[in-house]
């Protein structure tokens, strides 16, 4: 079912192509790649916010950082499964969390652009503009993992993206993590 590499399907889930969301939740062979997706993201995060993971903690502090990218996308993907495929299940919603983690993997991939978050005065704005096409894509693929209305869809990934936020504010409070606001 496979039809290109992963920067071809990275840039697929940046356009917000709808066929590469069907693509990857029916491709089981996908969970790699979307595990690859959120750690070329929490790179490009780290190089755009300056390495400050690097020069503050080592590389310890890194491999913790891209542990918590990953955990955090597993968590993110369990909590919109839950709530999607368990909760606000619809009549034609058959999904696994797979299914939804793959998709949910993929849409973090326009989270490259936090790579240019270091540019003064617009760095910020373009985090910004990085979480909300997150968000967007996040809908386009949980709408394609549980054949979803867009509306669903919508309240299913915020929902679900508030509640994975408010996890890892409280493990950056605790200092387990970082805060993961965007710069």
């Amino acid at each position: 079912m496979a039809s290109g590499g992963l920067v071809s399907r990275m840039w697929r889930a940046i356009k917000l192509q709808s066929a590469l969301y069907e693509e990857v939740e029916a491709d089981k062979s996908a969970n790699v790649q979307a595990g690859l997706v959120i750690v070329i993201v929490a790179i490009a995060t780290a190089i755009g916010a300056g390495l400050s993971t690097l020069t503050s903690g080592g590389l310890l502090a890194a491999v913790w950082t891209l542990v918590l990218a990953l955990v955090g996308w597993l968590l993110w993907a369990l909590v919109v499964y839950i709530i999607g495929a368990k909760i606000m299940k619809g009549k034609r919603t058959q999904s696994d969390w797979g299914e939804v983690m793959r998709t949910i993997g993929f849409a973090n991939s326009p989270g490259i652009f936090r790579l240019l978050a270091f540019i003064p005065g617009v760095g910020w704005i373009i985090s910004i503009v990085a979480w909300v096409w997150i968000l967007i894509a996040g809908i386009i693929g949980v709408r394609a993992a549980l054949d979803f209305s867009t509306g669903r869809a919508v309240v299913t990934v915020v929902i679900g993206w508030l509640v994975y936020m408010a996890l890892m504010i409280v493990l950056g409070l605790l200092g387990i993590g970082t805060v993961p606001l965007p710069m």
